[in-house]
């Protein structure tokens, strides 16, 4: 007789269904009453089962905020899953997790270490919370454009020079998958007693196979927070966060969530981790396996096709290890940036990147894609390369790259459009802003020509989107490098959020 699997149940998915299929009369919100009050459109786009489930905290369905039934059975069951203490749904995403826990590990004037390529969501974070960043430098990799992980040695350096620190914050994997020694980071973290954080969103599924880069929480991490959306099988903005040890105030990080969650949380989306924890925790080992056989197939055929290429594990400062599968292939030898490859995929060829870059694309692959998915991309890859060695009559249409039409109208020789080489966002000269981003951001601004911003202090959070990493960030000091990078990504077909002038003609500064 074969033994239960401990991780078989669903039960905040089952109280869920329960409940969707308990007929009663709603007087209650959401307005649409069970889907009675949804238009017909969306009814038509989503079906009608789905908003008879969109139900709110009814007594069956237990309180996110103080979990005594079904959430907290759901949550203890993900922590064992992902090798946890402690774990806590999140429905706004990796970035309320990652903003609670800064705000649960410092406050107002304490110091915090990080590398300066984290994500957005810290330095919404620093706001909060007061805290002041030190900043330290990523390894940088010219070759790929790419920033890698801070090293053991510099993180190191940072906390001898601060040991007043209350935490350090370091990103596990990158956006191209690319794994710092964080294992040598946390032992050097906990010789001065604080605790390590980890934004790992997209490496939520480490913990499922032994050949995917070591979890933060084995390598030593005290508090981790994941995307589940990203690279397993929940609803986009469904995350969850992981505690392990006692550095972690567990009470404060309760308050910290409560002031950075919905408190009207989508059932929706919390019912879709436990689902996702089951079938991980269960299938996990055949999912992955499946996935980076994909990935492995993917790697192959396009290391062979001419003009492109992949990144593979270097074994350089701040990259032993690569999750494989994350798949970042570089265009730039093509004579085109990655901006342009990705409209040509997207439009062209029916391929989307999760990631497009000056140099490079990369690919997020996942439990969800298939063989055909891959085959797709390995032809739409080659035919984006075969098509770059040619003249008119192979290139026009292609949106990337001139037109035939406007090329003949202006006389002009067919070519592919010169590829800008830009560099990662310029670092600031200072391992800390000159104004906290909290003084910055609650400071009088006004707004000035882009030609006046220069040495000026910054009121705005901006950043290419995806990946999130702040170029500019309240309080800190604005160089023409900076101004000239997020010009260059505009002028290559990138995308900048966070500026109240889309055009970048105009930057908010901290009024003097």
């Amino acid at each position: 007789m074969s033994v239960p699997n401990p991780q078989q149940p669903t039960p905040l998915l089952d109280a869920l269904r329960d409940r969707t299929n308990h007929p009663h009369s709603p007087f209650y919100a959401p307005g649409h009453k069970r889907g009675q009050g949804i238009s017909q459109p969306l009814v038509d786009l989503f079906g009608a089962a789905v908003f008879r489930s969109d139900l709110p905290e009814l007594p069956e369905l237990d309180n996110l905020f103080n979990p005594e039934g079904v959430i907290d059975e759901a949550q203890n069951l993900a922590a064992e899953a992902f090798g946890a203490e402690h774990t806590r749904f999140l429905a706004n995403g990796s970035t309320c997790g990652i903003i609670a826990a800064i705000v649960a590990t410092c406050g107002p004037g304490d110091k915090i270490i990080l590398p300066r390529n984290i994500h957005q969501s810290a330095i919404s974070g620093l706001i909060l919370s007061g805290a002041i960043p030190i900043f330290v430098n990523p390894e940088y990799n010219s070759d790929w454009d790419i920033a890698n992980c801070i090293t053991p040695e510099s993180a190191a350096a940072a906390l001898k020079q601060h040991p007043d620190a209350k935490a350090v914050m370091v990103v596990y994997p990158t956006y191209h998958g690319v794994c710092g020694d964080l294992r040598a980071i946390a032992k050097i973290t906990h010789q001065y007693n604080i605790p390590l954080l980890v934004d790992e969103a997209h490496g939520a599924h480490f913990n499922f196979h032994p050949n995917l880069p070591e979890p933060a929480l084995s390598a030593g991490a005290d508090l981790t927070v994941q995307s589940i959306h990203k690279t397993l099988g929940a609803m986009t903005q469904a995350s969850m966060l992981h505690v392990k040890g006692d550095r972690i105030n567990i009470q404060k990080l309760n308050r910290a969530l409560q002031l950075v969650q919905s408190t009207s949380p989508s059932y929706l989306l919390l019912a879709s981790l436990d689902a996702a924890r089951q079938q991980i925790a269960i299938h996990g080992k055949e999912l992955m396996m499946q996935t980076l056989d994909l990935a492995a197939k993917a790697r192959s055929h396009i290391s062979q096709i001419p003009g492109l290429s992949v990144l593979e594990p270097l074994n350089t400062p701040g990259f032993v290890a690569l999750d494989r599968t994350r798949l970042t292939v570089k265009v730039s030898d093509l004579g085109i940036t990655g901006f342009a490859a990705d409209e040509i995929l997207h439009s062209e060829l029916g391929v989307t990147a999760e990631l497009p870059m000056p140099q490079h694309l990369t690919f997020i692959i996942s439990l969800g894609n298939t063989e055909t998915d891959i085959d797709n991309l390995v032809k739409a890859l080659t035919l984006l390369a075969e098509r770059s060695k040619f003249g008119n009559e192979q290139c026009a249409g292609f949106n990337g790259w001139i037109l035939q039409e406007e090329a003949t109208s202006n006389n002009q020789d067919f070519s592919p459009l010169p590829l800008s080489h830009s560099p990662i966002p310029p670092l600031s000269p200072s391992p800390t802003p000159s104004v906290s981003p909290r003084e910055a951001f609650f400071s009088p601004a006004e707004t000035v020509a882009i030609d006046k911003a220069v040495d000026r202090l910054s009121a705005e959070l901006i950043c290419p989107y995806p990946p999130g990493i702040p170029v500019l960030m309240p309080g800190e000091i604005i160089t023409p490098q900076a101004l000239e990078y997020l010009q260059q990504i505009l002028a290559d077909g990138g995308k900048i959020t966070g500026c109240s002038d889309p055009r970048l003609q105009t930057l908010k500064v901290v009024r003097q």
